[in-house]
């Protein structure tokens, strides 16, 4: 049975108890996990299983295989308790959804362009598209379209599509319905003013990178 994943369930957790379902030296998986791993342009979390801090966490299928430090001393069966980084966390599911917003934005309001990447870490988070022209000539209207929708603190819904699957989805009614697995915040006044920085990628590419101000 893969990993239960809490996450979803309630992206606020910062610890969880759980228990060791396999061990094969560095790698472990366990029953149920509130650290999130690399899927969809969004970084892992930073935690400890155990007391041991997790190197990488690696998405296959619907499992999730956490690599520890060398040396651990867990076994198949063993009760642990998993801690994730909320500081952290908190600015990737801000980041996660000003992207989120600045994407269907863009889409909506610019001819839909063909997105070509996004990355989300604790720092910034960036999307690319093939454009032609300088993107940051629409910046000083797209801030506004979304540091709005921002100030007018949406709620967002997060549930599964198709739970079988494991697909899953974000929604603010009367905007836009989207696929994600991420970890979403709960209203949009969370994300706090946001600014948009250019980059030229050359080749009709360019990406718009964004922060958080506070």
């Amino acid at each position: 049975m893969p990993v239960r994943k809490l996450f979803w369930e309630n992206p606020y957790l910062t610890e969880t108890e759980a228990k060791i379902t396999s061990v094969h030296d560095q790698t472990i998986t366990v029953d149920q996990t509130i650290a999130y791993a690399f899927n969809g342009g969004q970084q892992s979390d930073s935690g400890t299983i155990g007391g041991y801090e997790i190197i990488e966490a690696r998405k296959d299928s619907k499992e999730i295989y956490y690599e520890l430090e060398p040396n651990h001393s867990l076994e198949s069966g063993d009760d642990v308790t998993v801690k994730i980084d909320w500081e952290k966390r908190y600015k990737l599911m801000r980041l996660h959804f000003a992207a989120e917003l600045v994407l269907e934005n863009v889409y909506q309001n610019y001819n839909h362009p063909e997105k070509i990447g996004a990355n989300i870490t604790a720092d910034k988070a960036r999307v690319d598209f093939y454009w032609d022209g300088n993107i940051s000539n629409i910046f000083p209207e797209l801030e506004n379209k979304v540091n709005e929708m921002i100030q007018s603190n949406l709620e967002i819904i997060s549930a599964f599509s198709d739970e079988e699957k494991q697909r899953r989805y974000w929604e603010i009614k009367g905007f836009s319905r989207v696929p994600c697995g991420g970890t979403h915040i709960k209203k949009t006044g969370e994300v706090g003013p946001i600014l948009l920085k250019r980059r030229n990628l050359g080749k009709g590419k360019e990406r718009i990178e964004i922060y958080l101000t506070d």
